[in-house]
């Protein structure tokens, strides 16, 4: 088989998605004893995948992942719908026990800038189902054929991943707005908070996109992921002031780091004390990036 051609799978084999992905295979032809420059090749000389090169197939793999949602809108209903009944049913169903009766404007304030932290947990999820999936598909054998670096495959599914974790937010603040949601600092503290849930939300795909590359169907993805989200979100100032939680539960808040993105977008949409949260959601997000994201890939390299 010449480097240039890409092994058709059932599975995969399919309109513009294919065609998106069929320029990745293409090997730049080099003779014996040459000096490429070091812009004009595909790998470097000790055998790596050069950064620009990496980058170009990075595009092209996000491209073909938004081509599939082109073709699959029903992808994005949870990013669509997700953020519209979240802050209906906390805001109108929990919002007066937890704020009084009639304070429903208030809770507004306190429980969208912790719905931020919650969505990008639960757009994450979507990550690793995803990549579970591709691999069910053949997908990942195609791959596999293509002189590309193994990391710009999970890169670029985060890429996509952001973008619908943007949309679900902006659907949020609009909900949010039309509730009564106020923005007491400036516009800036808005975007800071959003930009901090991306962050934040990029680290945690990295756990998803492992327990896809671990479990063996996607429903086992989603039902390890659930057990995960659960005890995170509840456990957490999402919701409601820890201060009305017993004091063990307190203790497990006060480390967890939903909680520590929550308090930031508070304190970034609302005022009040930003440091120290702020610092804890970065270093969370560090963390989590730092250890999880080349076990990830690790894991990718090895089961391809």
């Amino acid at each position: 088989m010449s480097a240039g051609t890409l092994p058709q799978s059932p599975a995969d084999g399919r309109g513009p998605a294919s065609a998106s992905t069929s320029s990745l295979a293409k090997r730049p032809s080099s003779r014996a004893g040459s000096d490429p420059g070091p812009g004009s090749g595909t790998r470097a000389d000790d055998g790596r995948i050069g950064l620009r090169a990496n980058l170009r197939h990075i595009g092209a793999l996000a491209r073909r992942n938004m081509l599939q949602i082109k073709q699959d809108p029903e992808s994005m209903f949870d990013a669509v719908f997700m953020p519209i009944v979240f802050v209906l049913l906390f805001v109108y169903v929990f919002g007066g026990a937890i704020a009084g009766k009639g304070n429903n404007d208030a809770y507004v304030n306190y429980v969208v800038p912790g719905l931020m932290a919650m969505m990008g947990m639960n757009i994450a999820m979507g990550v690793g189902t995803g990549i579970n999936d591709d691999f069910k598909k053949g997908v990942m054998d195609r791959f596999r054929t293509m002189p590309i670096a193994r990391s710009s495959v999970l890169i670029a599914k985060i890429v996509v991943e952001i973008g619908r974790m943007l949309i679900a937010t902006a659907i949020l603040l609009g909900m949010g707005f039309l509730l009564g949601l106020q923005i007491h600092t400036s516009v800036l503290g808005l975007f800071g908070a959003i930009g901090l849930s991306m962050v934040f939300g990029a680290s945690l795909m990295w756990i998803f996109i492992l327990l896809g590359l671990t479990m063996k169907t996607a429903q086992a993805v989603q039902g390890m992921a659930m057990i995960v989200l659960m005890p995170l979100q509840f456990g957490s100032s999402i919701f409601a002031p820890p201060t009305t939680m017993p004091g063990w539960l307190q203790a497990f808040t006060d480390y967890n780091p939903l909680s520590a993105l929550a308090d930031s977008s508070r304190a970034l949409i609302n005022g009040g004390p930003l440091a120290h949260s702020v610092w804890m959601t970065l270093g969370w997000s560090v963390a989590i990036t730092a250890v999880m994201a080349p076990l990830a890939v690790a894991k990718f390299r090895k089961k391809t």
